[in-house]
């Protein structure tokens, strides 16, 4: 434990045993201004903010005609109050960061300004819990040149892929597929990439996003290719059937979602109507992501574990590839595509500095 973070600690102990003149005050808190207000016909996606009750509030995926609010399905993310008043961030030296609230709700990456000059990002979403005792955040950071730096660090969402690493491996994207909408999604499953030692979180994460990188074209496509494919992925045979209709539920999204079944299984683990709203995938950046995360941490498809499992588990970068497609590419089913997915892994694996590591094919 860091000496910041024992010294907090005392302190939180000293305030419950009324020894509150050993903790500073806070200084009033500094009111933002207003976005826009939030309108009940309007489409807002991942990151899309709006005022409403005095508050701004973020969108974490796509809603519409949802009141923002703390409860609901979640989709909101509570920014604080707005309207201006209290006493404003300090300027210059890159303490320009909103002070800390006690019980609002800070998506991850909020930057928050906290009593003890510090910075702190937040590394999940969170109902406003102290920063100094909470594991919901980061390790402070100076913002007045008193150490830790005066920037945030260059993945503030706590993802050990940083935005600049990700736009190299992924240089002729498709614009759909940002960096922010991947961060956002990493909430859906807290354990991908923050399993095991340093290398192995970076593996993991090098590994889904070699196999994402293969699905797609190098984060080029949004929605599988082959339209003649699309009516053939409706199982009559299920009970809810296909309501957004028999075309409807063809490869969308960074591991392709396909078929109605794991659309329906999909928006059921992600607390979205996917089976109603399959376009989601293809409108939705975070979205997106989620579904690719879905599969990766939950379906174990024709292998014998998820991937997820297989790499923080030491099975190897060949069994994720077994998860995903293995009963077309593995056991010399088509080895150039298994190659495909072995060099993406190679490389993303070197620009984040660790070793591929052995098993790699399958």
């Amino acid at each position: 434990m860091s000496k910041n973070r024992i010294i907090a600690l005392l302190a939180g102990v000293a305030m419950a045993l009324g020894l509150a003149a050993l903790v500073p005050l806070a200084s009033p808190a500094y009111a933002a201004s207003c976005v826009a207000s939030w309108s009940a016909s309007a489409v807002y996606t991942g990151g899309m903010t709006a005022s409403y009750g005095g508050h701004n509030w973020s969108a974490k995926w796509w809603t519409q005609g949802e009141t923002p609010s703390t409860g609901g399905s979640g989709v909101w993310a509570d920014q604080g109050s707005c309207g201006g008043g209290g006493t404003p961030p300090p300027s210059g030296g890159g303490c320009d960061y909103p002070a800390w609230q006690a019980g609002h709700t800070y998506a991850t990456g909020a930057i928050v300004r906290y009593t003890d000059g510090n910075l702190y990002i937040a590394e999940h979403d969170n109902p406003g819990y102290d920063p100094v005792i909470s594991t919901w955040y980061w390790d402070p950071y100076s913002c007045s040149g008193g150490g830790g730096g005066t920037t945030p660090p260059p993945n503030p969402g706590g993802f050990v892929v940083s935005e600049a690493q990700f736009n190299q491996m992924f240089p002729n994207r498709n614009s759909f597929y940002t960096y922010a909408g991947l961060t956002a999604a990493l909430s859906a499953y807290p354990g991908f990439a923050t399993t095991g030692s340093d290398t192995v979180k970076k593996q993991e994460a090098a590994a889904f996003l070699a196999n994402v990188s293969h699905e797609t074209g190098g984060l080029v496509y949004i929605v599988e290719q082959n339209t003649a494919n699309y009516p053939h992925y409706c199982d009559t045979s299920q009970p809810y059937g296909c309501p957004a209709g028999q075309s409807a539920y063809y490869g969308r999204g960074p591991i392709q979602l396909s078929w109605n079944f794991n659309y329906k299984a999909a928006g059921d683990s992600l607390g979205i109507d996917l089976l109603h709203n399959p376009n989601l995938v293809q409108t939705d950046a975070a979205v997106a992501w989620k579904t690719g995360l879905w599969y990766w941490n939950t379906q174990s498809g024709p292998g014998t574990m998820t991937p997820h499992n297989a790499m923080v588990n030491g099975a190897g970068f060949g069994e994720t590839i077994r998860s995903i497609n293995g009963s077309l590419e593995c056991n010399g089913g088509n080895p150039a595509q298994v190659q495909s997915r072995i060099n993406a892994y190679q490389s993303f694996t070197s620009i984040l500095g660790v070793p591929a590591g052995t098993n790699l094919s399958c």
